[in-house]
């Protein structure tokens, strides 16, 4: 059983920064790792994403802007998000997948960027 649960989310002025942090809770292997966001009326869409041996990738609005990382022994993972802008805003959902490929989604924590 996996279970993912995000925090760091809230309210900051265009230019400010935010980290948001992703912890899960298992006894089996996580392989890849990432972070996904919808906003208002837009599809959820790829913020970004790490591997098991730490090959990133990520979209190409935040490329330059955010940084992800993560820690195999605690099972987290963070991203840093810096010169955050008003398009940013939205619900972040932090996504795992597991040995067997079995995709596991947290709840979402609320971005919100003001201009």
């Amino acid at each position: 059983q996996v279970h993912v649960v995000e925090s760091g989310g809230g309210l900051v002025q265009a230019g400010g920064s935010l980290r948001l942090h992703c912890a899960v809770s298992t006894t089996i292997q996580i392989n890849d790792m990432g972070w996904y966001r919808h906003g208002p009326g837009t599809q959820r869409e790829l913020v970004a994403s790490i591997t098991r041996d730490g090959t990133t990738d990520y979209g190409s609005s935040v490329h330059g802007r955010f940084r992800i990382s993560r820690d195999n022994i605690k099972n987290t993972m963070d991203l840093q998000m810096n010169n955050l802008q008003p398009e940013d805003t939205g619900v972040y959902l932090c996504k795992v997948t597991d040995y067997q490929w079995y995709e596991t989604w947290g709840q979402g924590t609320q971005v919100t960027v003001s201009s």
